[in-house]
């Protein structure tokens, strides 16, 4: 026989025999002292005054006459194994059957969970129809999860409510409260990133593309991931900055605006015309495809010094169409080859005899450089774009925060 149903059978034995002994007893005790039994017990007359004042002596007396009255601790003597096994049985099924009784509720609850989260779902993959959908993907990602998450809390609560274990909410409340101040500190640059990427997100500093100097790091953006932004340099380099850096560094960001202004200086010899040199390299600076008329070149002495005159050139140029690098150098170039050309002579910083020449033999000035564009190339430098284009692809699907197509969940 299993030790399931011995143990049911005894219990069931220890019950019947209690239930025997609370009946049999008492009527023993009182065949024992001589009392009616069954109903002559009713018929018997009732004690007179003489026989209960003789029984009231005996009882007085017989403490004086050396009997000996038994201890209270030997009238009820401690439980046993058995009676302890009964009283632990007997918690353990009340505590089943009110399980039981309370399997409905708890079903109920259950449902109203599953239920929530179901709804949780359905609402924040529609949130066009709350108004609440942005232009951000990053802000979009954020308030779905914040939607269901409410939503769902919402259900764990009522679920809470209908099995009366409310109480249970505030303890861990108070748990959660604990391990979650607890994890910040544990964790705080993490959080940090991630509080900075939302903040990124929401201003947008750049675009993926833009070419940007961040903390002295110069590059291109990629993209913009919860805890790092991530760039590539000039080189062909994948350089990642926490988003915290990010944030509190002085971002300098170059293509935001299309115009941008180049420059370059020029040292002559004081002896020579100072209108003249500036004529001839705006003229030259002018004629160079991609320099821009609105605003035009311009100039400025930038130094007189025994050494030479510093001339400082201007211009400016559309990023979107011309480099910024290929337009400057040919215009070194060509403000070189006219200086030549117009026996504009640099600082010398020693001295040298010219020996005389005859004017016959003198020909016209030569110069190293043409004095005309020759087909140079000044468009935007393509250097690093298919690198770009690569590295943007292979960030984490729905996790770039700058792309406006994506939709992270």
């Amino acid at each position: 026989m299993a030790w399931p149903t011995l143990m049911r059978a005894s219990c069931l034995g220890t019950w019947l025999l209690l239930a025997f002994a609370t009946a049999l007893v008492p009527a023993a005790v009182a065949q024992q002292r001589g009392d009616p039994v069954g109903p002559a017990a009713g018929a018997a007359p009732a004690a007179d005054a003489d026989a209960t004042a003789d029984a009231t002596a005996d009882a007085t007396a017989a403490p004086a006459a050396g009997r000996v009255l038994p201890d209270a601790s030997a009238v009820a003597p401690p439980p046993g194994i058995r009676e302890r096994f009964d009283v632990t049985f007997d918690r353990v099924v009340a505590k089943l059957v009110g399980l039981a009784a309370s399997l409905p509720l708890l079903m109920a609850a259950l449902v109203i969970v599953a239920l929530a989260s179901w709804l949780g779902g359905f609402v924040s993959r529609r949130l066009h129809l709350l108004r609440l959908r942005t232009d951000n993907p990053y802000m979009n990602g954020l308030i779905r999860n914040v939607v269901r998450v409410l939503i769902v809390l919402f259900g764990v609560l009522l679920a809470l409510d209908l099995l009366n274990a409310t109480a249970l909410v505030t303890a861990v409340l108070g748990s959660a409260g604990v391990v979650g101040l607890v994890l910040g500190f544990a964790f705080k640059d993490i959080a940090e990133n991630y509080v900075a990427g939302i903040l990124l997100s929401l201003r947008q500093p750049f675009s993926p593309g833009d070419l940007v100097v961040i903390d002295g790091n110069e590059g291109r953006v990629v993209a913009l991931h919860s805890r790092s932004t991530v760039l590539m340099t000039l080189d062909g380099n994948e350089l990642r900055l926490p988003n915290a850096l990010v944030f509190k560094a002085i971002i300098l960001n170059y293509t935001r605006n299309p115009k941008r202004r180049f420059d370059f200086a020029v040292t002559i010899d004081p002896a020579q015309s100072i209108q003249q040199a500036q004529a001839l390299a705006l003229g030259q600076v002018a004629r160079i495809d991609g320099v821009l008329t609105d605003p035009g070149p311009s100039w400025t002495v930038q130094e007189f010094t025994p050494a030479g005159l510093v001339l400082r050139f201007f211009g400016w140029i559309d990023q979107r169409h011309s480099d910024l690098g290929k337009v400057r150098s040919e215009a070194i170039r060509l403000v070189k080859a006219a200086y030549a050309q117009a026996d504009i002579e640099s600082p010398r910083t020693t001295y040298h005899l010219r020996m005389a020449r005859d004017t016959e033999d003198a020909g016209p000035p030569r110069s190293p450089e043409p004095a005309h564009p020759v087909n140079a190339d000044t468009s935007v430098n393509r250097d690093i774009d298919e690198q770009l284009a690569h590295a943007q692809q292979a960030a984490d699907a729905g996790t770039n925060l700058l792309e406006p197509g994506t939709d992270p969940r």
